[in-house]
């Protein structure tokens, strides 16, 4: 089981993700789709702590990305958070989703660690959005 959140493995995925990532991020019509199917995809997947307290704020930079409205991110992080959001809803994982707990904490893995990678511009995003939502309220 150790192997499965190795995150030795999970930096392995999120690298070979990156062209795919790159390639569905010149489409925003498709980033909806994934983005979508991540969403729904949480609904199945049990929080561990706060591991995924973050994720409906990375799908948010996402879009405000995709959309043009906060292109003040690095690609390289857009792209490792799509990386691991194509991982999260594909049908091949390291353990397959319907396997009771363990099916889901290679997804855990992986998005635990595009979070560590992408902490610092999140937060930046997050308190853009912030100052975003008060001027709006004004």
């Amino acid at each position: 089981m150790a192997s499965v959140i190795n995150l030795d493995r999970a930096k392995q995925i999120l690298d070979e993700g990156l062209e795919q990532a790159n390639q569905l991020l010149q489409d925003p019509s498709k980033i909806d789709g994934l983005l979508m199917m991540v969403e729904d995809k949480c609904r199945e997947i049990p929080t561990i702590g706060n591991t995924l307290g973050d994720l409906p704020l990375m799908i948010s930079m996402v879009k405000s990305y995709c959309t043009k409205e906060y292109p003040e991110v690095s690609v390289k992080v857009i792209a490792t958070i799509v990386s691991a959001f194509i991982y999260m809803v594909k049908k091949k994982d390291l353990i397959p989703d319907n396997v009771p707990i363990l099916g889901v904490l290679d997804d855990i893995a992986v998005i635990a660690l595009a979070l560590r990678i992408c902490q610092p511009e999140l937060l930046s995003y997050k308190l853009w959005r912030e100052d975003k939502l008060a001027k709006a309220a004004a």
